[in-house]
């Protein structure tokens, strides 16, 4: 070929060390914007990895089991309260049925009252008869403290059936005004309780679903910076290259100031250089046409981030309330339903405590007549043995004990009645306590367990809002910086802007340099094979080294020593002629 003429516009460049310079300008770039690139998608890398454990923990907070147990423990507590009214209404005819039975008690008590009244006229009578009969005197004294002993007991039996009219009454009012309450009340409140905490469940399960979409994107974006991660190795090829072709010029230097390169005349010099100039012009030339590629399809994996950043902000805003329907108005509507619900549940408290001192009392009642009852039968017995003893006294004393004798008969007969009034009260005694445990059944567990279960319900519920708000405050934190940093991501690994033409004019300079045409050198093939050898060993590249080989064709004893082939020296090596 014709020796290459060196343009004006080259003529600042014939020293490869000026052209170097420029290059090392170009290198120092592409390192610094390819580390900071690198920098920044590791701390996107991060804040997603982060993003995706907030999500995660988003996630196991709704799919808590006990969140779920005490939904059903609410809807339990809410189906507890529903049955209020029935459970108020049964208690109400369980007072009415008591009151009823402690009324047709009253009758037979206020028969043997009735009888005790004549017992003692009789006892009276028996006494101011025998008043002439010495023998007779202790003993009318004697039937008459009896008497007297039997009516305290009967009217001891009385007064326990007043005070438990008494609380029978008290307990019917209260019940009246609280199951007329109930039917207003209970219904909205138990509906309202019920849709707060469906409401809670469906925000629950929406969070749900837009917490999996937030992940999927989020993973999808994770797997772009991972590929992006990977494709910025085009900055340290590109690193290398130009490295490449400054070390070309240090060589082709370092062979001219040698041996060698002294026996070459100044044309040789020249056409040497000439060649060179063509061969980093080539390289060059090449690295920026892969540059442009590589990093074009990088740079467009980045800009589809700014989607992906507007669909998690968007998500994070829907999780985290800012739509206006946030769990926390949903918790403050709850609330506001079990105030309402707590309102009710103390009156049933007070309602229950009232039903529970009414049926502690009946039945402790029960058994106190059964006692007096049993009181009572001995004062009869007692009574009947000794007007049978006056009786047999009266018949040996002839017409004298005639007069006692016939008073003692009707004792007799009157202390007879008590014993069917006894017998009455004893059958009516367990109707009584049938009633009373009517009044405050054991499988009712009472208003105080009510409201336990409903406090403890909503406060699981509040506490597990709490957790998911604080994990939703970490999730728009997180979406938040994914945000920043990608947006800062984009502006730094734009690496068309700048970069790309830099290296392009270096490209430029390199070409302008070599010239239009390549100088024949064929005759210095043997003279330059060691600089040869040592630039093609620079080369990491299949790519480099073919396009050397375009420019400087293998010399005989290259071609016959494959010893000359960039040797691996290490695994890196090993696995950079793996990738190129």
């Amino acid at each position: 070929m014709a020796h290459a003429q060196v343009s004006p516009h080259a003529a600042a460049y014939t020293s490869g060390r000026d052209i170097s310079q420029t290059l090392e300008s170009a290198r120092s770039q592409v390192e610094e914007r390819f580390l900071e690139g690198g920098t920044v998608l590791l701390s996107v890398m991060d804040v997603l990895n982060r993003l995706l454990n907030s999500l995660e923990s988003v996630t196991k907070a709704l799919d808590n089991k006990e969140s779920s147990d005490t939904s059903a423990d609410l809807h339990s507590t809410v189906e507890s309260l529903t049955a209020l009214p029935v459970t108020e209404e049964n208690r109400q005819q369980a007072l009415v049925s008591l009151a009823h039975t402690g009324r047709e008690l009253r009758k037979h008590v206020a028969d043997m009252q009735e009888t005790m009244r004549y017992l003692r006229t009789f006892a009276v009578t028996v006494k101011i008869t025998g008043a002439g009969l010495a023998e007779f005197a202790g003993f009318a004294q004697e039937i008459l403290e009896r008497i007297y002993s039997g009516t305290d007991e009967v009217n001891r039996f009385a007064a326990h059936l007043d005070s438990l009219e008494k609380e029978v009454k008290l307990a019917a009012s209260l019940g009246a005004s609280v199951s007329r309450g109930y039917a207003d009340t209970v219904p909205a409140v138990a509906a309202a309780l019920r849709d707060d905490a469906a409401k809670i469940a469906g925000h629950r399960k929406d969070l749900g679903v837009i917490a999996r979409e937030v992940g999927a994107i989020a993973r999808g974006v994770q797997g772009k910076v991972a590929s992006t991660l990977s494709a910025l190795q085009i900055g340290d090829i590109t690193r290398q290259r130009i490295e490449h072709v400054q070390a070309t010029f240090s060589l082709l230097e370092d062979f001219l100031a040698g041996e060698d390169g002294a026996r070459l005349d100044a044309g040789a010099r020249q056409r040497l250089q000439n060649v060179i100039h063509h061969l980093t012009a080539a390289q060059m030339s090449e690295m920026c046409a892969d540059f442009q590629r590589d990093s074009e399809s990088v740079v467009k994996t980045i800009a589809s981030f700014d989607h992906d950043t507007r669909e998690i902000l968007k998500l994070r805003d829907q999780m985290s309330g800012e739509n206006g329907e946030a769990g926390g108005n949903f918790m403050r509507a709850l609330e506001s339903s079990v105030s309402a619900a707590h309102e009710i549940v103390k009156q049933v408290d007070t309602a229950s405590r009232q039903a529970d001192q009414v049926s502690q009392s009946t039945i402790g009642t029960a058994a106190k007549l059964f006692e007096a009852i049993g009181n009572i039968r001995a004062v009869k017995t007692d009574i009947h043995y000794m007007a049978l003893n006056t009786n047999l006294r009266c018949s040996r004393l002839g017409e004298e004990g005639k007069s006692i004798n016939v008073v003692t008969a009707e004792l007799r007969i009157f202390a007879g009645k008590l014993d069917d009034s006894a017998d009455a009260i004893v059958n009516g005694l367990p109707t009584l306590e049938a009633a009373a445990g009517r009044v405050a059944p054991a499988t009712d567990a009472g208003a105080g367990g009510l409201g336990e279960s409903l406090t403890s319900a909503v406060g699981n519920i509040r506490l597990a809002a709490n957790v998911m708000e604080n994990e939703l405050k970490v999730l728009a934190e997180n979406g938040r910086e994914v945000a920043t940093k990608i947006n800062l991501l984009i502006g730094k690994l734009d690496f068309q802007h700048d970069l790309g033409d830099v290296l392009a004019r270096c490209a430029d300079v390199l070409d302008g340099v070599a010239g239009a045409e390549i100088a024949d050198i064929s005759d210095l093939t043997e003279t330059i094979a060691p600089l040869d050898r040592k630039i093609f060993k620079l080369y990491t590249m299949v790519q480099e080294r073919n396009t050397h080989r375009e420019i400087i064709p293998a010399s005989e004893e290259s071609a016959a020593a494959p010893a000359e082939t960039p040797k691996a020296e290490n695994d890196e090596d090993l696995f950079a002629d793996a990738l190129f």
